[in-house]
């Protein structure tokens, strides 16, 4: 079966200009989001700065309303490892805090997710989030034309065995996305290299590496969204939605499209 038959939406560039447009405003979101994480400020008042935020911007969110969630963004805290309903719970010095966001702009999505520390935090809970980001950008400069998103799954989980002792998330993946948040195909964590849909020109992802400290295993809260560690141990989560164009990777909810950091890892830049 080929990558077609799976039902991948492949985008044009001028389609792909359009969700960059989205991942603009998504980035944009998340550092005001980052920018305003403080020890009381409560989960619902950020949710309401993203809301505001997206909404100035022309963009709508993308996740109020989808699938019934309640809210503009996911807002995850400590052993929350993502899906977070905000409200009225006010973070405390020393929590760590994912945000999760999603815009659309002319019916196609971006979704990003950073986590940020609420003031000073151990140098367990920094590395954390350093192996998150790290593996991340390891899994987007895995992928080339050609190759297959297995290839991303197995440089996202081969950057993270080799930075500790980390519980991945394999129950809960990455995505396609364009006129739909999630698309197929998923792009899983954990895997093998040349297994799973080719990666093609135009193909649009979502990679979000989620790690904790302690075990991968996870349950589901009453609320039917916020998904906790089994274990209680604390966890964070890292997102970038990206594309492949004729010119390579672009990072579509990068400020800078993932330049700097793409150059870095020797990869070519595709915005």
């Amino acid at each position: 079966m080929g990558w077609r038959d799976r039902g991948v939406e492949i985008k044009t560039r001028d389609q792909i200009d359009v969700m960059r447009r989205a991942g603009l405003v998504v980035s944009r979101t998340l550092e005001l989001l980052r920018s305003a994480v403080r020890p009381g400020v409560t989960t619902g008042e950020l949710d309401a700065i993203a809301e505001d935020a997206i909404r100035t911007a022309g963009a709508t969110p993308s996740f109020l309303g989808y699938q019934g969630f309640p809210a503009s963004i996911c807002v995850s805290v400590n052993d929350e490892v993502v899906h977070g309903i905000p409200g009225a719970r006010e973070l405390g010095p020393g929590d760590l805090v994912s945000l999760d966001c999603g815009a659309i702009v002319e019916g196609w999505h971006g979704d990003a997710a950073i986590t940020v520390p609420v003031g000073e935090v151990g140098p367990e809970l920094r590395a954390l989030v350093a192996a998150t980001e790290a593996a991340l950008w390891a899994g987007i400069a895995a992928a080339r034309p050609g190759g297959r998103v297995g290839d991303i799954s197995a440089a996202v989980e081969e950057s993270l065995r080799g930075a500790g002792r980390y519980g991945i998330l394999d129950d809960y993946t990455g995505h396609g996305i364009g006129t739909a948040m999630h698309q197929p195909p998923d792009v899983p964590n954990v895997g093998r290299a040349g297994r799973g849909a080719r990666l093609v020109e135009g193909i649009a992802l979502a990679v979000e590496p989620m790690v904790t400290l302690g075990d991968h295993e996870t349950r589901l809260l009453d609320d039917d969204w916020t998904v906790v560690t089994a274990d209680g141990s604390w966890a964070a989560h890292a997102e970038h939605t990206f594309a492949l164009t004729e010119r390579g990777v672009w990072v579509l909810t990068a400020l800078d499209g993932g330049e700097e950091r793409l150059r870095a890892l020797g990869v070519p830049f595709g915005g």
